[in-house]
């Protein structure tokens, strides 16, 4: 008799132990799965998730991992996350881990400093890859370099006819490339802030955009591509001076260009195509379509590491551009993976899309949620989440890799002009209409911190690749740095 009820008791003890228990599959951003599915204690959270990953993976150096159940990161134990949620236990959970920077950003809390010195309003901002200068663009027809050490201006490089509209680094640091409003280019030396050469001219209208070719393709940087509203996009050689290949075929404004890790060339217009070309002869090799209206911003998810070239948080300097070319490729690939890299597009259509553009010429996924048109997206320096900022005063989070709705952020009062995102891929800054900047946790998908201080409208910001500083800039015509 007590044999048989010590047994039950042992059944029933097994019973409750299995029922405690729930099935799971681990799977990587891409939706590949690490091995077969398995049961996990309902104790689980996320640090013996993140042992588990390790060992699946044999990870020599543990990696600190996020785990997400349907773009929830996972925070406190399974057990609790899956009654909160009231998510069904009878069938699998798909837990997804992505591997987070082992190096954390401090969010900024405020104004280290605010340095007048334009004379009209900041249209854009940009940090050199090693996050240790500044330029800013004007209407006031002045490109400024900036000294960050000790937050005064460096160089006031004088040479456009018109307002200063786009401004891009070249990812070794070497050059600074301007566009303006009269269409002409001018290549600045950093070191020296004056201008390296004649402006480059060629464009009718005026200049929408500037990408470099990626260091990790071609060392020291010497070609950049620039787009115009005269509808042309043109490759120019720094070294040679001049327009090397001009890329016609769009029929109305190109708004956007971006230069693929791959090679590839994309601009996005007003006729509402993205188009894909080669770089050695500008061939166009294929068509995106699919927009209703302009397309007015694109971004790739490799973009980071595109921008940054061989730079990190470690503040490393380089003595030759072979060094340079074989750690920024390094960092390419192993920033890709083995996935394409995708290409997410805004609209005045108040949509986006994800593309994997190697892949198909058709969308991935249509992103639709935003109210009106669609000003800026932007991919995490992991490639593991968009940000879109909209007219429609509100931020949103998307997953990268599925295009799925994640969050919205609201608390501006006006359109969002700009938005970056902290080098660990934790936060996300924005700039709008309402004069403020506000940093946005991606964990906790709320407001981290509102910075106010500006006088009228933010047009511009930018946060340094080594995630110290942030600058911003607008139609109050001053700088402003902000620090944690």
């Amino acid at each position: 008799m007590e044999v048989e009820a010590a047994a039950a008791g042992v059944a029933m003890e097994e019973e409750r132990e299995l029922s405690n228990r729930v099935m799971c599959q681990l799977k990587d951003s891409e939706g590949t799965p690490l091995g077969a599915p398995i049961f996990l204690p309902e104790s689980a959270g996320p640090k013996e998730l993140q042992q588990l990953v390790n060992k699946l993976l044999n990870n020599e150096e543990k990696m600190p991992y996020a785990f997400y159940v349907s773009d929830h990161e996972l925070v406190v134990q399974l057990g609790s996350y899956l009654q909160k949620n009231k998510v069904s236990v009878e069938k699998v959970i798909t837990i997804v881990y992505q591997p987070q920077a082992v190096f954390r950003i401090r969010p900024v809390t405020r104004c280290s400093s605010t340095i007048a010195g334009h004379m009209e309003a900041v249209l854009s901002v940009a940090f050199s890859p090693d996050g240790r200068q500044l330029a800013s663009g004007s209407g006031d027809t002045t490109v400024r370099l900036w000294d960050l050490s000790t937050q005064t201006p460096l160089f006031t490089c004088k040479g456009h006819k018109n307002w200063v509209l786009s401004i891009a680094w070249s990812p070794d640091g070497k050059h600074l490339v301007s566009g303006s409003k009269a269409g002409e280019l001018i290549c600045w030396d950093p070191q020296t802030g004056k201008p390296s050469g004649n402006p480059l001219v060629g464009h009718k209208k005026w200049i929408t955009g500037i990408s470099w070719e990626p260091v990790h393709l071609s060392a020291p940087c010497r070609r950049f591509v620039s787009a115009s509203k005269d509808g042309d996009a043109r490759i120019w050689d720094v070294t040679l001076r001049k327009c090397v290949i001009c890329l016609t075929g769009h029929t109305l404004a190109i708004t956007c260009v971006k230069w693929g890790g791959d090679g590839i060339i994309y601009t996005g217009s007003q006729d509402c195509t993205i188009k894909m070309w080669e770089t050695s002869q500008g061939k166009l090799i294929r068509e995106l379509k699919g927009h209703g209206h302009w397309v007015n911003s694109l971004a790739l998810s490799t973009e980071y590491v595109l921008r940054t070239g061989a730079f990190d948080h470690t503040g490393k300097q380089y003595s030759s551009p072979e060094e340079m070319k074989k750690v920024a490729l390094e960092r390419y690939n192993k920033m890709k993976g083995s996935a394409p890299e995708r290409l997410v597009s805004g609209s005045d259509d108040f949509t986006m899309f994800l593309w994997e553009p190697a892949v198909s010429k058709h969308p991935k996924t249509r992103m639709t949620g935003h109210q009106q048109l669609v000003n800026h997206v932007y991919f995490s320096p992991d490639g593991l989440w968009i940000a879109s900022a909209s007219f429609d005063k509100s931020v949103k989070l998307w997953n990268g890799t599925t295009g799925n709705f994640v969050a919205a952020f609201r608390g501006h009062v006006g359109p969002v002009y700009q938005i970056s995102w902290s080098a660990d891929s934790r936060l996300l800054l924005s700039g709008s209409k309402d004069s403020t900047l506000k940093v946005w946790d991606i964990r906790t998908q709320k407001l981290k911190q509102d910075l106010p201080g500006h006088a009228d409208e933010v047009f511009a910001v930018d946060w340094s690749p080594d995630g110290e500083k942030v600058a911003s800039g607008g139609k109050d015509k001053v700088l402003k740095l902000w620090m944690g």
